[in-house]
């Protein structure tokens, strides 16, 4: 199965004419997940094509205004647009407050319920999301403030029933087939016995996506990365600001490349530029020359990802 991950904004605190403040979508099955929430990511969303109405979480790493003003007009957006379904929102704790402090977003003025999820700064690890075919998880990273890190998995899925080897060893009952896909074994009429084993290839792994910024270079970061299909990292500076990186709590873009190799990740998408890179070619190549696979994300361009696939048995 294959999802789209869609960059919506890619600046670092400052907006520029060519990048809004940070925002990445994940669209799944025509639902979508929000990481981060900066100025404009409504317009934003709308530019991308993708639907306020099929918003199911908004993932805040933390409480740097832009990460997260973009919050309150999207919400009196949804809310206006009549939204009756529950909106996760997972943060840092504080979020709940900061939100329901603006005007018509108290506990009972939004058409809608907001399920909050905030984290205390204690937090170490855990699923923040879960839905009955993926999980979201977080770690805390490190920056300046309390800041999270997620990662999206998407969970285990039965093997490929081969239908045509079960009707050559008999298989003829569609229940049949529903039972050997489910992993139990039939008895044919003729007593013979037909295992799932036999017919049904092994589990295929879901898709993983990580998202990592506001951080210097950790642990967390690569944990949250480990073996990703895709890994969108924070590269605010260059090598010639790394010191600059290390003050301020953030990483280069070679640093998010080392994340990548060690985290053995497919891709790595650097994002979150300073304002002072007009073009992020430099960034990337200085990346590659630690993980070749890596591009710099572009706004509302959708970078599809899929899961390997598993040998034939």
């Amino acid at each position: 199965m294959s999802m789209e991950v869609i960059p919506l904004g890619t600046a670092s605190a400052l907006p520029t004419r060519e990048r809004h403040l940070a925002a990445v979508a994940l669209l799944r099955q025509g639902r979508v997940l929000l990481f981060d929430c900066g100025e404009g990511t409504q317009f934003q969303l709308l530019r991308a094509g993708l639907k306020r109405s099929a918003l199911d979480a908004v993932f805040i790493t933390h409480l740097h205004g832009d990460h997260f003003y973009g919050l309150m007009g999207l919400l009196s957006t949804v809310a206006l647009l009549g939204r009756e379904a529950p909106l996760t929102l997972v943060g840092p704790a504080g979020l709940a407050g900061i939100v329901q402090s603006m005007p018509g977003m108290a506990h009972d003025e939004p058409p809608f319920r907001l399920d909050y999820v905030e984290l205390d700064e204690g937090f170490a690890h855990g699923v923040v999301f879960e839905t009955t075919t993926c999980t979201v998880e977080a770690r805390p990273l490190d920056h300046r403030v309390f800041t999270l890190g997620y990662r999206f998995q998407e969970k285990t899925r039965p093997g490929r029933l081969d239908a045509a080897h079960a009707r050559t060893l008999g298989v003829t009952d569609y229940r049949h087939f529903r039972r050997l896909k489910a992993g139990q074994a039939v008895t044919l009429g003729d007593g013979r016995v037909v295992r799932p084993e036999a017919v049904v290839g092994p589990e295929r792994p879901g898709v993983a996506f990580a998202y990592v910024s506001d951080t210097r270079p950790c642990a967390a970061g690569v944990a949250l990365a480990a073996g990703a299909d895709l890994l969108y990292h924070e590269a605010t500076f260059g090598d010639d600001l790394a010191e600059r990186a290390a003050e301020t709590g953030h990483a280069t873009a070679r640093q998010a490349a080392e994340v990548a190799r060690r985290a053995g990740a497919a891709r790595l998408l650097l994002g979150h530029f300073s304002a002072r890179y007009k073009d992020p070619a430099p960034l990337v190549e200085q990346a590659r020359a630690v993980f070749q696979n890596t591009e710099a994300a572009e706004e509302l361009k959708r970078y599809k990802i899929f899961a390997a696939e598993p040998q034939k048995f």
